[in-house]
């Protein structure tokens, strides 16, 4: 099946995958921007996300799969392709499966490594709105709330919230696949899996997710990588300092 997207320009075709529980729209102001900069593109919703498909097989190898047929289906020859967390391991996957379709890698904060399941409050507070009694955004924070502190989270986890019908609020994604599906999110990019093109790894000064030890497994996976640190953010780099991720990614596409 062919996942949900939005196109933007022309130009060079770019691919920009979402983080878990995220969506296309959570890149549509620096989609924009790349938009006016020479490049077509294509903000996707990855499948169990946003307005993609629905469907209990979810694995990387699926979602590369997915990013395979979406290229062929848009006639993509050769693309960029920019992944953040959950999204930089499909892109990681789906390069080193299709080297030939890949022009150049840019990778946001996620590594090659496995990472420790690390959702289960977030999934806990998903699971724990009741759309029966909950009616409003306002209403669906405070329940969230009990489970996350951090606003700006919450604030993410909020988007995936629409009208299902005229008097009912539902989510978007596939929350009871994700639930089962979370311990794989963190699994390592297979030993044998090695992108020789241009790649760029771009992690937020705060955050954990890429630390110096992870540089060699990096450089095993993708012998021409370089690791650069985005200032003053955290995971979520691409929103908490937009401007400076948006220099640096723009300096290493267009370069």
């Amino acid at each position: 099946m062919l996942l949900h997207s939005k196109i933007l320009g022309e130009g060079t075709p770019l691919v920009i995958l979402h983080g878990f529980l995220g969506m296309s729209d959570n890149w549509k102001t620096l989609g924009s921007r790349f938009s006016e900069s020479g490049f077509q593109v294509h903000l996707v919703d990855q499948r169990n996300h946003g307005r993609s498909f629905h469907s209990a097989d979810f694995s990387y190898q699926h979602m590369a799969d997915d990013i395979l047929y979406y290229c062929d289906h848009y006639q993509l020859e050769k693309t960029h392709i920019i992944g953040h967390s959950m999204g930089g391991k499909t892109a990681m996957l789906f390069a080193t499966d299709n080297a030939e379709k890949v022009e150049k890698l840019l990778v946001a904060d996620i590594g090659p490594q496995q990472y420790p399941p690390h959702h289960q409050e977030i999934l806990n507070g998903l699971s724990a709105l009741d759309f029966s009694k909950i009616t409003s955004r306002k209403e669906a924070d405070e329940s969230l709330s009990k489970y996350i502190q951090d606003q700006g989270i919450r604030m993410f986890l909020l988007k995936n919230i629409y009208r299902t019908d005229k008097n009912t609020l539902g989510l978007r994604i596939n929350l009871e696949v994700l639930k089962e599906s979370a311990e794989d999110i963190g699994e390592a990019l297979p030993n044998t899996s090695i992108f020789h093109g241009k790649t760029l790894f771009l992690k937020g000064e705060k955050s954990g997710y890429i630390t110096p030890n992870n540089t060699a497994l990096i450089k095993l996976h993708f012998p021409e990588a370089s690791v650069q640190t985005v200032s003053n953010a955290g995971h979520w780099l691409h929103a908490e300092n937009q401007q400076e991720f948006y220099d640096k990614a723009a300096a290493f596409l267009t370069a």
